[in-house]
């Protein structure tokens, strides 16, 4: 899947803007469609914090977390700070923070520079995929250009490759991984209070670091000029699955789905449109076209934008498989570090497995409810409960198919070519 900037809104692109239609590595053609960034020397760390306070921007890794919280909390901590972009995207459908690495790594760089001000830090962090060999070549041709122009307010830019797995991408897996461990969720302080070398650390998704390079430029209006006032700006969205034109779309919050859905070209009437991610919502195709992409629309059926992942599931394939191949990747990924992940998912994959093979007991669904209430926010990372989110909520929405599979084993579709990828490495391999 090729990413491609799709204009869906007459005010879009905005972060893909230029893309496709010259060389965005160059830093030249970065200025020339973004314009320079204002000199941060003259602009006070806290007046950076205020203006993305106004702009309401909130985080595009998953979290949705308020970015000027995070600003706030690591300005605050006694020590020289460390500013984190991360890259990492361990979410196997998502494309879109690989399309703005490759294709508008300046617009990354100038928000690393921006929250390094605001946050007193003289030294970032961009944290890459080693699967991402373009990416980690892309930017390390854009910190070249930027060192031989010689910019007075970069921070000292270093690349790091990060191992690919699901969770690498989780703040305190990624600061793990920079200490030099594994890249494995961790206990004690957060990033904010001890991070890299023990000190104040903002991690923070390059997406989200891209919206502050432009709001550094244009201010806190012009971002609110699209979206909602609870979900202001717009948002990268990978889209896959059963439409006739997958890729990275750039969509103004509050935008109907249905919108999204008709500009990518729908194949067939939908089984149902996942919405976040691995960590999100199956919602059905008749709540899927009735739906905005916003907080508070999403909200009202239990869903977020989360990691900007959207899958079309078509009449053509089976979600119960679906459902199973996705359970066994939850659980091949643990951290394996807690009772919930470890026991808890592996007994949910398996017994997933069971209904799609029509091998599980009559208690097999009343257990799956069970086990899902019971390990509910007991993991020590929030994997069990975004494994949890996933499996439950695909029994919502298909209970009539997961009903057959357990009476009457694999059906014809489940044959079928994967629409959601789940690649499940040898157990042990951490």
């Amino acid at each position: 899947m090729s990413p491609a900037a799709v204009i869906v809104e007459r005010r879009l692109p905005r972060l893909l803007s230029g893309v496709g239609e010259r060389s965005m590595v160059g830093l030249d053609d970065h200025v020339a469609v973004h314009g320079p960034l204002p000199d941060l020397r003259r602009v006070a760390p806290e007046q950076l914090i205020e203006l993305v306070e106004a702009a309401g921007l909130r985080g595009h890794g998953g979290a949705s977390f308020p970015v000027a919280r995070k600003l706030r909390a690591v300005a605050s901590r006694r020590g020289t700070a460390v500013v984190v972009a991360n890259g990492a995207e361990g979410e196997p459908a998502s494309k879109k923070d690989r399309a703005l690495i490759r294709q508008a790594p300046h617009l990354v760089l100038d928000g690393a520079a921006v929250v390094a001000r605001a946050v007193g830090a003289r030294e970032a962090i961009v944290a890459v995929s080693s699967e991402d060999q373009k990416g980690l070549r892309s930017l390390d041709a854009a910190l070249r250009q930027r060192r031989a122009a010689r910019p007075r307010t970069d921070p000292k830019f270093e690349l790091f490759e990060i191992e690919p797995r699901y969770l690498a991408g989780q703040e305190s897996a990624l600061v793990a991984a920079l200490n030099g461990g594994s890249a494995a969720p961790t206990f004690g302080p957060r990033p904010f209070e001890r991070g890299v070398r023990r000190r104040p650390t903002l991690v923070q998704n390059v997406e989200t670091l891209a919206h502050v390079g432009l709001i550094a430029r244009h201010g806190a209006a012009w971002f609110r000029q699209l979206g909602t006032p609870v979900d202001p700006g717009s948002a990268l969205i990978t889209l896959s699955g059963a439409v006739a034109s997958p890729g990275v779309y750039e969509i103004d919050h509050g935008m109907p789905l249905s919108e999204l859905l008709d500009a990518a070209g729908v194949r067939e009437s939908p089984a149902a449109v996942l919405v976040g991610g691995y960590f999100g919502t199956w919602l059905p195709a008749s709540v899927a076209y009735e739906v905005r992409l916003a907080a508070e629309s999403l909200a009202d059926y239990g869903a977020t934008l989360g990691a900007g992942v959207i899958v079309v599931l078509g009449p053509e394939a089976c979600p119960v498989a679906e459902t199973s191949a996705v359970a066994g990747f939850f659980a091949a990924e643990s951290a394996g570090q807690c009772g919930p992940c470890v026991n808890g998912l592996d007994a949910i994959a398996s017994t997933v497995q069971q209904l799609a093979t029509g091998t599980a007991g009559q208690a097999a669904l009343s257990d799956l409810e069970r086990w899902a209430h019971d390990l509910r926010r007991r993991g020590a990372c929030q994997h069990p409960d975004g494994a949890i989110r996933f499996v439950t909520s695909a029994l919502r929405a298909f209970a009539p198919e997961f009903r057959d599979h357990a009476r009457r084993g694999p059906c014809d579709r489940c044959a079928g070519p994967a629409v959601l990828p789940a690649p499940i490495r040898a157990r042990g391999q951490r």
